[in-house]
């Protein structure tokens, strides 16, 4: 699949479009409106750069390839677009698929800008090839882990599945909670059925659940399972990965409300996020989830680059510690973090959200870090 967006402004200009390959999860087992709020966040801020000029009077093209959450597909897709020219690589919503493309644009010299995936790991090794915009995993992770104390709850259990993201984020909350007198214990959704593990949730004595697992399933079933056992009418359930983020976790009604979620969001949002968020709401016929906003930031970036320093690779990939663009979440520069071997905003705002029992569609902030 690819696509170019209106090219507007720069028709005029002479000479070949810049082109940045773009992945993106836009099929199953991929969270598709994940994908779909990524795309139009950059699809969206392609338009805006090329109703700006483009790219020295060049057009900016974006051709993306749908990952569909398969790593092997997103290597596969850096080979080929690093065989069409593509002066860069941006997007990708899966942490353990961001990994895969950014192993393999460190091997083949292409620089990638991860939009969404937070995996601290992103790469083995340190590389100046791939930058990243999502706050690391690590850094989400415990603020979220501070709010669960914050409310009062420090025996936690986690319904989880097997994944390097999960287990990731099950040893984060450990160790920032344990230090701290709380308690993570683990029921294996392998192993247990949605009300199989009420039952183990029940004799655990946890106050809070939070699902490390796939949406819509089996996310959605234990939400539904948890919601109608009395014996577990006073726990909190938690959602750190943030499925309740998108708008079709709205279908689980009532029982989707009240489960708080990280998102990548300010309190409120500068002149530049406010007209995006209303173009953004007007293409997606929703309001736009902070995944749009990343996607939307990721190009914004790449474009001044490719301005200021051309469509040159290594030079692209040289410049992540000269970026310094005010993006629709704030001022984003790029620097070393340690444990991250990428180039990282540090950091995007965060939030930790849940969907208003009383009015689904609207967001309460519950804490900000």
């Amino acid at each position: 699949m690819s696509t170019s967006p209106s090219l507007s402004g720069a028709e005029r200009a002479d000479g070949a479009s810049v082109r940045i390959g773009a992945l993106v999860p836009l099929t199953r087992p991929g969270w598709v409106a994940a994908g779909r709020h990524l795309l139009a966040g950059l699809e969206s801020a392609v338009r805006d750069v090329n109703d700006a000029g483009g790219i020295g009077g060049r057009p900016l093209e974006l051709v993306v390839r749908d990952t569909a959450a398969d790593p092997q597909r997103a290597a596969a897709a850096v080979d080929e677009l690093a065989g069409l020219g593509v002066a860069a690589l941006a997007g990708e919503y899966h942490s353990v698929v961001a990994r895969a493309a950014a192993a393999r644009a460190d091997a083949v010299g292409l620089p990638f800008l991860c939009s969404s995936a937070v995996l601290d790991a992103l790469t083995e090794q340190p590389t100046d090839w791939v930058a990243r915009l999502a706050p690391a995993q690590s850094h989400g992770w415990r603020i979220y882990a501070d709010f669960l104390l914050g409310a009062g709850h420090s025996r936690i259990a986690v319904a989880v599945e097997p994944s390097v993201y999960w287990a990731s984020g099950t040893r984060i909350l450990r160790d920032h909670l344990v230090p701290r007198g709380g308690s993570v214990i683990e029921l294996d959704m392998r192993a247990l059925t949605p009300t199989a593990m009420c039952d183990e949730l029940a004799e655990a004595g946890a106050t809070a659940l939070l699902l490390l697992v796939g949406h819509p399933e089996p996310a959605v079933s234990i939400v539904r399972s948890v919601r109608r056992d009395r014996r577990l009418s006073g726990i909190l359930i938690g959602a750190p990965a943030g499925q309740p983020e998108c708008a079709e976790w709205a279908a689980l009604g009532d029982d989707g409300a009240a489960i708080p979620f990280l998102r990548y969001l300010p309190d409120r949002l500068g002149p530049l996020g406010a007209r995006v968020e209303t173009v953004l709401r007007e293409r997606l016929a929703e309001a736009p989830s902070f995944v749009a906003f990343e996607g939307y930031d990721t190009v914004l970036v790449l474009a001044d680059v490719l301005r200021s320093h051309g469509a040159d690779r290594t030079r692209t990939a040289e410049s992540w510690p000269q970026v310094d663009v005010e993006g629709t979440r704030g001022r984003i520069r790029f620097s070393r973090t340690p444990g991250i071997g990428v180039w990282q905003w540090a950091w995007a705002p965060v939030q930790v959200v849940d969907r208003d029992p009383a009015a689904p569609d609207r967001f309460r902030i519950l804490h900000t870090g």
